[in-house]
C-alpha cells in the first residue's frame, strides 16, 4: 500500500517572476509571471507566434529563458533544467514530440514503456523476472490508456489502428498516453485546441482537467482558454518589434516623400520606383518576421533538452 502512494502522480508546482526567452532575432516571449499549485491546469493563451510553444518548452527544462525566474516543483530554471526535465513530460509538441504516422498505437505505446523502464528503471527492475518485468509494462501501458480516455477496442483496427488512421482527437489522447507512462508531475501539451470541433474540444479540455484533477500539473497550449483554467496570456514579443519597425519604416517613408523633386510627381503622388522600393521593403520585413518565428523555437533549445525530445519520441 505504502509503495502504490509512492508511485502516485504528484503535481509540481510552478512559480513564474518576469520570465523571457531571447532568441537571436528578438523576444519570443517576455514579463510572465503567475503561480500555480500542483495539480492545477493552466492554459497558455495567445495567437500564433507569440511565444507560446516557447514558454511551454521553457518551463518543462527544453528551452533556456534569459531573464526572470521560475521554479517548477521546486527545482529552479534555467539553473535545474536537467532536474524539470526528469519530472515533466511532453504531450503533443509539434516538431519536438510528434507521432510517427507509420507507427501503430500499440508500436507508440510498448516502444514509450521500453524506454521508460531503460532510462527510469531501477536496478531491482532489471533483477525482474522477463514475464514480471512485461507485465509491469502492461500494467502501466493501461493505467496510461485509461487516464488519457483512450478506447482501444474503438479504433478501427484496435491496437494494430496506425497513427495516420487517428482523428485529432484520437492523436492527442494517445499522445498524452504515451506522456502519463512516466507518471510525471508536469505534462505539457502544445496547440490543444487546433483543428477541434466544439465538441472535440471540450472533451479535450475534459480530458486535461482529469488529469490536472488526478494531481499532475497541466500545462496547455491553445487558443482560447476554457473559463475554469488558470488563465495565462503571453505577450506578442514578435508583433511588438514589428509595430515598432513599422512605425520607423512609416516615419522614412514620409520625410522621403515630403523632399519635393525626389519621391514623388507633381501632384505629391509616390512615383512607381518609390512604390517598388516600398513592397520590396515590405516584403523582406514580413521575410524577417517569419525567420524569427522559426529561428526563436530552434536555436534557443539546449542540447539536452533535444536530446531528451528525442528520446521522449523514441528516436534517439
Amino acid at each position: 500500500m505504502g509503495a502504490e502512494a509512492d508511485e502516485r502522480p504528484h503535481g509540481a508546482a510552478v512559480v513564474v517572476d518576469g520570465f523571457g526567452l531571447k532568441g537571436p532575432r528578438g523576444w519570443a516571449f517576455r514579463e510572465v509571471s503567475f503561480r500555480a499549485g500542483p495539480g492545477t491546469l493552466v492554459a497558455i493563451e495567445g495567437p500564433s507566434g507569440s511565444g507560446r510553444t516557447c514558454l511551454l518548452l521553457a518551463l518543462t527544462g527544453r528551452m533556456k529563458a534569459k531573464e526572470g525566474t521560475a521554479e517548477v516543483g521546486g527545482l529552479p530554471l534555467p539553473k535545474k533544467m536537467a532536474a524539470v526535465r526528469r519530472i515533466s513530460a511532453l504531450g503533443h509538441v509539434p516538431g519536438v514530440s510528434e507521432l510517427d504516422p507509420a507507427f501503430t498505437v500499440a508500436e507508440h505505446l510498448g516502444e514509450r514503456a521500453m524506454l521508460q523502464r531503460r532510462f527510469d528503471g531501477s536496478v531491482r527492475t532489471f533483477l525482474r523476472r522477463p514475464s514480471e518485468r512485461r507485465a509491469a509494462a502492461r500494467a502501466r501501458i493501461d493505467e496510461a490508456v485509461a487516464a488519457a480516455g483512450l478506447d482501444l477496442a474503438a479504433l478501427p483496427k484496435g491496437e494494430r489502428t496506425s497513427v495516420r488512421d487517428l482523428e485529432r482527437l484520437e492523436g492527442l489522447r494517445l499522445s498524452i498516453a504515451l506522456a502519463l507512462i512516466g507518471r510525471p508531475r508536469l505534462l505539457a501539451v502544445d496547440d490543444t485546441d487546433l483543428k477541434l470541433s466544439d465538441a472535440d474540444r471540450a472533451e479535450a479540455w475534459a480530458l486535461l482537467r482529469s488529469v490536472a484533477d488526478s494531481g499532475t500539473t497541466v500545462l496547455a497550449v491553445c487558443s482560447e482558454a476554457p473559463e475554469d483554467a488558470l488563465r495565462i496570456t503571453t505577450r506578442d514579443a514578435v508583433a511588438a518589434d514589428a509595430d515598432a519597425a513599422d512605425a520607423v519604416d512609416t516615419a522614412a517613408e514620409t520625410e522621403a516623400d515630403g523632399d519635393a523633386g525626389t519621391d514623388t510627381d507633381g501632384d505629391g503622388a509616390r512615383t512607381p520606383d518609390k512604390a517598388h522600393q516600398a513592397d520590396q521593403a515590405d516584403q523582406a520585413h514580413q521575410s524577417d518576421k517569419a525567420d524569427q518565428a522559426a529561428g526563436d523555437l530552434t536555436e534557443d533549445t539546449t542540447e539536452e533538452g533535444a536530446a531528451d525530445a528525442l528520446a521522449e519520441t523514441g528516436r534517439a
